[in-house]
């Protein structure tokens, strides 16, 4: 049963980046003005790396916990 929840996180989590992925083409096509995204996604993407950058050791670590829960099988 668990094995079953953590599949079906797992699929809403590639279905998330996806998304994320669709709106960050889409705004770089047409400008921060796409009418269903409703957000400053690049814009927001920026201003978590920026963040985590400006934290130094913090942020690294922080990246590295992030990718590594988003490439673990």
């Amino acid at each position: 049963m668990i094995d079953n929840i953590v599949a079906g996180i797992k699929k809403l989590t590639e279905a998330g980046i996806a998304l994320i992925a669709l709106a960050v083409v889409l705004q770089v096509i047409f400008g921060q003005n796409v009418a269903f995204i409703g957000a400053d996604v690049v814009g927001n993407i920026l201003a978590i790396v920026g963040s985590l950058g400006s934290e130094g050791l913090v942020g690294l670590a922080a990246v590295a916990v992030i990718y590594a829960i988003f490439t673990r099988d």
